[in-house]
Formats: C-alpha cells, structure tokens, sequence
C-alpha cells in the first residue's frame, strides 16, 4: 500500500500535430513532471516526437491510424483534423484501455482540436482536461463564429465593422481560415468548443492580457477556467522543433549593435507569393535597417526556382542574413533585436510579448487576426500591415517600429507587459497560482 501511495500519478497528454501546439503541450508536461506526475504522451505519426535528453523521462506511445502522410498538405489543416479525429477515436480508447492494464490514469489533457479524446475517455469515466494552445479569446472567437453561422451563414465574415461585445475584433477579423471553407472550419470550430465531459480548460495566456475574454468563457463554459501561461516562462522549454533550427545566426546577431536588427519569421505554416516575397526584401533593403529573415522551405509560392536561388536574388546587402529556421526564443532574447515581424501565431505572440519586443503584424490565417488585433489595439505593441503587401508600406511599417519616437513607445509598452508576464509565473504569480489550483483537481 505504501509503495502504491508513493508512486506518481500519471497523466496522459494529447497534442494536436502541429508545431505551435506541440510547444506548449510538452511545455505543460514538463511543468507537471516537475510537480510529481508521470507522462504518456499520446501522438500521432503526424507529429512524432523522439524522446530527446529534456523528454527522456517521458513515455511516448503512438495512436495507430492509416492515413495517408500526404492528407496532412493535401487536405488542409481543418478537414485533415476532422478527418484524423474519425481516424483515431476508436484507436485511442482501445490505446487506453491498454494503458489502464497497467496503471491508473489521473487524467488525460488534450489538445482542443484532437477533440475525439472527450468521447474516447468518456467509456473509463476519467477525468479529461482541454487544454488550448490559443488565446483565450481565439476561443471566444470561435463560439461567436459558431453563432453567427448559425443565424445568417456569416455573411458579413469580411466587413470592417466590430464584432458586439468583442472589441476590438471585427467580423474579418474572426477565425475563418484560408486552408478551409466556412462550413468546414465552422464544424471544426463546433467541435473544439464543446466541453462535453471535460471538467476544466487550461489556457497558455495570461489572465492581465485577456480579462474580458477568461469573464466570457467563464460564464459561457459553466467550468472552471485556468490561465497557465506563458508556459515558455514556466519552464524551461524542451527541444521539440519539427525543423533543424540554424545556431548560425545567433553568431551573426552577436556581431550586431544592440537593438538594431528587425527578425522575421512568419511561422510554420504560412504560404507567401514570390512577388510578396520580393516586394518585403525591397522595402526591408529600403528602409537601412538589418534583418534576419526565416524563410521556411517549401513557403513560397509561384517561383520557378529554388527559394536558395531566390534569396540570392533577393539579399544583396550585408545588413541582412537568411535563415531556413532559427531558435526563435534565443532570437527573441537577443539583445540586437528590437522588433519582430510575424504572423502573429499565439506562440509566437507570447515569445515576443515575454521578452519586450515590439510587433509589425502579418497575420495570415484563423486566430492569427484577432491576435494582431490585440497586439495592435489593445495592448498597443504592434503595427498591423493589412491588404496588399507593397515594399514601400514594408519600408514604412519598418521605420515606424525601427526609428521613430512611435517605436520607442512601443518598445516601452512591450518592455512593461513583459514585466508583467515574467512575475505571471513567478511564486505567488497569478498563472503560477492557477496552475497551483488546477493541479490540486486531479
């Protein structure tokens, strides 16, 4: 009895196959393994982790499936996880029941969008926890989105107008994504909404940023909702990168003057046009400035050569440097960079946010919009470069960030909010008190 008491209590985790929701899936595990639990990490072939040194003492087990690798790119994000949820409901409760042979399960956490778990854990009666990987208001934004469809089909999805109650989010601002239809994205959306028999939501955000949204899901969810983040503050982050990342320009950053450089990177997922491509590197090589510039192979469209060939065309000064990937939160903490230019990916949004950097905003898809949005109004640490992507509103957005007395404010402003993150996870930190709270649950 004894010895039964003394062991850890194990918890299952599901991460959806993603590299934005990987991150903060194995950030969390890691902060619980810390607090005494056990860790089954539950994934699929679509995101296979190899236990590295920081995960080694992780059990990682796979979810059988048979679809096919190339649905993953030939579906779309959204029809792929509607897909891969069918795939896989009946796989993962009989993984379960395997598991529980062997060993009791606490809980299992899932990522919102491998939602087929609630269904799957409902048969064992175990406690089940959501957990999103977005913000806390990418979540509201998607029960509105809901019903909006629901009453109209959402016919004004591109108007300018503010959504009611949802400052400052317009109605093009609302999740809708380039990869999928409405209709599609709006059975997703249902889907990662519904709380079913899950007994709590945890949120990688910060409660001071999103206020209005956690009062929101609180009363709508009628659960218990606990913002834990940012996760990447928490702990020390695990290596789980999908992508080599390239150390080389850190090298390069360290021979820079301090607050000099703009960083680019837009993400793990987003398309851009050769002519957008070539359009941001004549702005970026008009507006002076050095930069450092994450151009993901396989991310431009339209070129009839190698993005390689295409960057030697593109970079003919030394004041900038390409990379295929870079180690984004070394990046961010560097003390040569001033501003990023993002995609404003949640993850991404928090990396910066967390070490004071200042955005120019290019959102591109789904909860990217209403976080540039917030980055924008709200917590007024970004500039929004909306519509068609010409050189000389890259040149503009640039200086306005990089050398005018507006940037300093923002650099400020983000210098401040990232005070705030920091103490967030500290001791008697408000999300180092929800996570508190949440773990006295299981």
């Amino acid at each position: 009895m004894e010895k039964k008491l003394a062991r850890r209590r194990r918890l299952v985790l599901v991460p959806a196959p993603a590299q934005g929701h990987i991150n903060p899936m194995m950030q969390l595990a890691k902060a619980l393994h810390l607090k005494g639990f056990s860790i089954t990490v539950a994934q699929t072939k679509f995101n296979y982790l190899n236990p590295s040194s920081d995960l080694s003492d992780f059990q990682f087990v796979t979810i059988p499936e048979n679809l096919p690798v190339s649905d993953l790119k030939n579906l779309g994000p959204g029809r792929f996880l509607i897909k891969l949820a069918k795939e896989c409901y009946v796989s993962f409760k009989e993984l379960l029941g395997q598991l529980l042979v062997n060993e009791e399960i606490a809980c299992v956490i899932y990522d919102e969008f491998m939602y087929f778990v609630e269904a799957a854990v409902e048969e064992f009666k175990l406690r089940n926890v959501i957990l999103s990987t977005t913000s806390a208001t990418a979540f509201v934004c998607r029960f509105v989105m809901c019903k909006l469809y629901a009453k109209d089909g959402l016919a004004q999805l591109k108007e300018e107008e503010l959504v009611p109650e949802l400052y400052p989010i317009r109605y093009k601002d609302l999740p809708s994504s380039v990869f999928a239809s409405v209709e599609c994205s709006v059975e997703l959306f249902k889907n990662t909404c519904y709380k079913g028999t899950a007994s709590s939501v945890i949120i990688n955000t910060v409660r001071c940023l999103e206020i209005s949204s956690f009062e929101w899901l609180q009363r709508e969810l009628d659960i218990p909702v606990y913002p834990i983040g940012p996760l990447h503050m928490a702990v020390s982050a695990p290596r789980t990168s999908l992508l080599e990342e390239n150390e080389s320009c850190i090298e390069w950053l360290n021979k820079q003057k301090p607050s000099s450089v703009i960083y680019i990177s837009l993400g793990s997922f987003t398309m851009m046009e050769t002519k957008e491509v070539l359009e941001m590197a004549s702005g970026l090589d008009s507006s002076n400035q050095h930069f450092l510039w994450v151009i993901r192979p396989g991310s431009v469209s339209g070129s009839e050569i190698s993005e390689e060939e295409l960057l030697k065309k593109m970079v003919t000064t030394d004041r900038g440097y390409i990379v295929k990937w870079a180690p984004q939160k070394q990046v961010l903490a560097h003390s040569a960079v001033r501003a990023f230019w993002s995609h404003c990916g949640w993850n991404s949004t928090l990396e910066s946010l967390g070490e004071g950097v200042p955005m120019i905003c290019r959102p591109f898809t789904t909860d990217q919009k209403g976080n540039a949005r917030y980055l924008e109004c709200v917590w007024k640490v970004g500039i929004q470069v909306e519509g068609k992507l010409e050189r000389s509103a890259v040149e503009k957005a640039v200086k306005r960030l990089m050398v005018d007395e507006e940037g300093e404010e923002m650099k400020r402003r983000a210098l401040s909010l990232k005070e705030k993150l920091k103490d967030s996870v500290l001791a008697q930190g408000s999300s180092h008190n929800s996570l508190d709270d949440f773990i006295k649950t299981l």
